[in-house]
């Protein structure tokens, strides 16, 4: 594993904004970043970040599976009763899952250790997918990476294919908060994908949306939702009135709701409990059970729910070395073994490592001036070296 100097294209704004990816530069800083890559080996993609993927999304699902059927689960997730039956109904069904992403410490040396589990909500779809490896065709065609280069990246093709096994001849609704540009990018990124597995899309914005008197979710024309793909979080659902309609509404939904049993940092000491040792986790405890004293003077402690570092901090010998600021925390903590991000030219990065439909798709890297991963980091693309 190795970062990589490399000329940047001399237009690679406006081949990025050709290509929809219009937001490569919030609020003019640097997101995107093209001057540079990660270099792997196959060997490492394959043994080191493939396969713990797949391993890990087999353990979650096993947590999912004792969730359903005890409750006490659910409760110490901070689930709430109303959004239970939902949550078992879906898993019954065994509604499909779209997509998730595990972030990963990896330094190319040893075993990648989950740092979480992004399972309901996850961003960076669209430049890991189609970006990066339009970058990649680029940086062949003009020589700046050796002939043979690669990456591992199936993220579009599975999502094409996913589509056309979730929908299947079913129009779907695509919606989020319309005025976020990431969260409007990512969805209309999903709806092409849809749209190219034939599948009838229409977005609707997230304010767009009610529900009909038997619990349908109707968009702003008052059109029956039957399959919705909602970026928007499963737990701020549940604590607003469309929570209530759960347990009774016909529609379906991408993510299903079985997933938010994973979209909590919570799901860290789970894994543990259910796979102590394992090579690819972090020990992790809830904040209230004593046996967090194994973790010594040095660890992470992260809210039940938070998004992009945020409440997370970061102690060594005793000592706060970040913390991220926010609103989160009052659902609760978690505490997990201080992974160190390896540092290359000052940045600390974290591997994304992609499923869709279930199986293992892709990697992209992310990387922050600071080991906790904010909405400040980077994107970079990657390759894998002949």
């Amino acid at each position: 594993m190795r970062r990589l100097a490399i000329p940047p294209r001399d237009n690679w704004t406006a081949l990025l904004e050709a290509s929809g990816f219009v937001f490569h530069s919030p609020d003019g800083q640097r997101y995107w970043v093209e001057d540079a890559c990660y270099a792997f080996t196959l060997e490492q993609i394959e043994r080191d970040i493939e396969a713990p993927t797949a391993e890990l999304h087999a353990l979650c699902r096993e947590v999912v599976d004792r969730a359903v059927r005890d409750g006490a689960v659910l409760e110490r997730l901070r689930i709430p009763q109303v959004a239970w039956d939902p949550i078992a109904a879906s898993w019954a069904r065994a509604d499909v899952a779209l997509y998730g992403r595990f972030d990963f410490a990896y330094a190319g040396d040893g075993p990648a250790k989950l740092l979480e589990f992004n399972a309901d909500t996850p961003t960076a779809l669209f430049e890991t997918g189609y970006v990066q490896w339009a970058w990649l065709e680029d940086a062949l065609a003009r020589g700046v990476v050796p002939a043979g280069a690669d990456q591992f990246n199936s993220v579009h093709d599975r999502l094409v294919a996913a589509f056309g096994l979730i929908a299947a001849d079913a129009p779907m609704h695509f919606t989020c908060m319309a005025e976020v540009p990431e969260d409007r990018g990512t969805v209309a990124y999903l709806e092409d994908c849809a749209s190219q597995a034939g599948v009838t899309t229409r977005f609707v914005d997230l304010k767009g949306i009610g529900i009909a008197g038997d619990g349908c979710f109707v968009d702003d024309e008052d059109t029956r939702i039957g399959l919705l793909f909602k970026l928007y979080p499963w737990e701020w659902i549940f604590a607003e009135e469309y929570g209530k309609a759960l347990y009774r509404t016909p529609t379906r939904f991408v993510e299903p709701p079985w997933k938010a049993v994973l979209s909590t940092k919570g799901l860290l000491p789970l894994l543990w409990d259910l796979a102590p040792g394992h090579p690819n986790l972090l020990p992790a405890f809830f904040d209230d059970d004593p046996r967090k004293a194994e973790l010594g003077d040095s660890y992470a402690r992260k809210p039940l729910y938070s998004r992009e570092g945020a409440n997370v901090t970061l102690v060594e010998a005793g000592a706060v070395v970040a913390s991220g600021e926010g609103g989160y925390g009052a659902e609760g903590h978690v505490v997990q073994a201080l992974a160190r991000l390896p540092v290359f030219d000052g940045r600390y990065p974290v591997i994304g490592s992609w499923l869709v439909a279930g199986e293992p798709a892709g990697i992209n890297l992310r990387e922050d001036a600071t080991p906790i991963t904010t909405d400040a980091a980077w994107f970079l693309p990657h390759v894998i070296m002949p």
